[in-house]
C-alpha cells in the first residue's frame, strides 16, 4: 500500500481536532471526507478508518510513541508513523516522518500487549470501574468486542417496505445485505458502505440502528392504537421504530430536553412517513406532569456513560470522566421517579441504556422498586446484552409493570 500525501495530511489534521480541540471524531471524519470530492470510496475509506484507528488504539500508540496529548503536530506524525509499522505500511520518505525505529515499535508493542489497559488501549480509571463492576474475565472479554470495528445495521422502516424487498432495493443500488438471525427488521453490510446515498434511504425504506438498539422497542411490547410516551427521545431512532411497530396508529409522545434533536426527528418521521408523532420540549415540570397516569406505555431510553457502544464511539474513551458516570447515575435515578409517573395502572414501562455497568442498570431498577414512586411497579424480566456475546453493542433494558 502507497501513502497518499492529502489522504493522510486529512488524518492527521484530524486527529489534532480530535484530542487537541475535542472534535468529537465522527464531526471530524465527516469533516476529512469533505476535503476532497474527487476521492473515491477507497480513498474515503482509508482516511475514515485510519482516523478511527488511532483514536481506537490511542494509549497503546502514544506509549509507543513516547508522546502526551495534547499532541504537537511532530507528535502526530509520530502516532501515525507507529500506526504504519503495526499495520506493515511502508513509510514515504517525507520530510514530516522522521527517523522510525521499526524493531523497537515491534518490541514496544509485544510487550505493552500484555496488559490488558494498553492492549485495550484504555484508561486505567476505566479498566479499574469495569473490573470492579464485572470482573476481570467478563470485562476482559467485553472490552476486547467493543474494540472491533462496528458492523453497519440497518432497520427495515416496516411502514413503508418489507425486509425482503429492501434488500431486492438495496441490492440494485449496489448494496449487499445479510439477514440477522433472531433481529426481524434488520439488515447487515458485510462490506461497508455509503448507505445514506441510496434512493431506498431517501425513500424512508430504513434507518441505521444497531442491532442491539432494535431490541429496545420491541421490548415495549407496544400495540396498534395505543398512547405511548418516549421520554428520552432525542433524534428519535427507537421512536421511528416505535411507530412502525404500532402501525402508525394510536399516539407517540416523543419528549427530551433539546428542541435540536427533535428537530432532527421531525425531519427524519416526515421521510419515514410517520405520522403518529408528537414532539413536546421538556423545559419544565409541566410536560410531565400533564401526562400523569396517562400513558399505555412509557420508554426510558436513559442518558448514560455509553460504554456498550464504545466501538461506534472510541474517542468516547478519551473523553468520558469517572465524574460524568457519578453525576449520570443521580440523573437517570431522578429520571426514573419522576416519569415513572406517567405510566397508567396496568401499563408497562422499559428502562434502557447503552452502558455495561450494573450500577446503571439493574442496580438503578433496584433502587427504584424499592423507593416510594417505585412501589406499584413490578420487574416482569430484564435483558443484559453484551458484545462478545451478540456481536452488537451492549444494552441493557429492564420491562416494568404497573400495578
Amino acid at each position: 500500500m502507497r501513502l497518499h500525501r492529502n489522504l493522510t495530511f486529512a488524518v492527521i489534521d484530524s486527529i489534532r481536532d480530535i484530542f487537541n480541540e475535542g472534535v468529537y471524531a465522527d464531526k471530524a471524519v465527516e469533516k476529512a471526507l469533505k476535503r476532497d470530492k474527487r476521492w473515491g470510496a477507497r480513498d474515503r475509506k482509508f482516511v475514515a478508518e485510519t482516523i478511527y484507528d488511532i483514536v481506537r488504539w490511542n494509549r497503546l500508540y502514544a506509549e509507543i510513541a513516547e508522546v502526551k496529548a495534547p499532541y504537537d503536530r511532530d507528535n502526530i506524525w509520530r502516532l501515525f508513523s507507529v500506526w504504519c509499522i503495526l499495520r506493515g505500511i511502508a513509510l514515504p520518505d517525507w520530510n514530516q516522518v522522521g527517523d522510525v525505529p521499526e524493531r523497537r515499535i515491534k518490541g514496544r508493542f509485544a510487550e505493552l500487549s500484555r496488559t490488558r489497559k494498553f492492549r485495550e488501549s484504555i484508561p486505567d480509571w476505566m479498566d479499574e470501574l469495569c473490573v470492579a463492576e464485572l470482573g476481570e474475565e467478563l470485562w476482559t472479554k467485553e472490552i476486547a468486542a467493543l474494540n472491533q470495528q462496528a458492523k453497519v445495521i440497518l432497520r427495515t422502516n416496516t411502514l413503508n417496505v418489507s425486509r425482503e424487498i429492501l434488500q431486492k432495493k438495496l441490492h440494485s443500488e449496489n448494496v449487499i445485505t445479510e439477514f440477522v438471525p433472531h433481529h426481524a427488521d434488520a439488515l447487515v453490510l458485510p462490506e461497508r458502505a455509503n448507505v445514506f446515498k441510496t434512493e431506498a434511504f431517501h425513500k424512508g425504506y430504513f434507518e441505521v440502528q444497531d442491532a442491539s438498539s432494535q431490541l429496545v422497542a420491541a421490548y415495549l411490547d407496544v400495540k396498534p392504537g395505543m398512547k405511548v410516551v418516549d421520554t428520552c427521545a432525542g433524534a428519535g431512532g427507537k421512536t421511528l421504530h416505535l411507530s412502525a411497530l404500532m402501525e402508525n396508529k394510536g399516539q407517540i409522545i416523543a419528549m427530551d430536553i433539546y428542541e435540536s434533536k427533535l428537530r432532527k426527528l421531525k425531519a427524519r418521521a416526515k421521510r419515514n412517513k410517520a405520522h403518529n408523532i408528537d414532539m413536546r420540549v421538556i423545559d419544565s415540570t409541566k410536560p410531565i406532569k400533564k401526562l400523569h397516569g396517562k400513558a399505555d406505555r412509557v420508554l426510558i431510553d436513559a442518558p448514560c456513560s455509553g460504554l456498550g457502544v464504545i466501538r461506534r464511539n472510541p474517542d468516547s474513551k478519551w473523553k468520558l470522566q469517572p465524574e460524568f458516570i457519578d453525576n449520570i447515575k443521580k440523573v437517570q435515578q431522578e429520571i426514573l421517579q419522576s416519569y415513572s409517573k406517567m405510566l397508567k395502572p396496568g401499563g408497562k414501562m422499559v428502562y434502557a441504556t447503552c452502558s455495561i455497568l450494573p450500577s446503571e442498570n439493574q442496580n438503578q431498577i433496584h433502587t427504584f422498586l424499592t423507593s416510594d414512586a417505585g412501589k406499584d411497579f413490578t420487574l416482569v424480566s430484564d435483558k443484559k446484552v453484551f458484545a462478545h456475546i451478540s456481536g452488537f453493542d451492549g444494552f441493557y433494558m429492564a420491562l416494568l409493570e404497573r400495578k
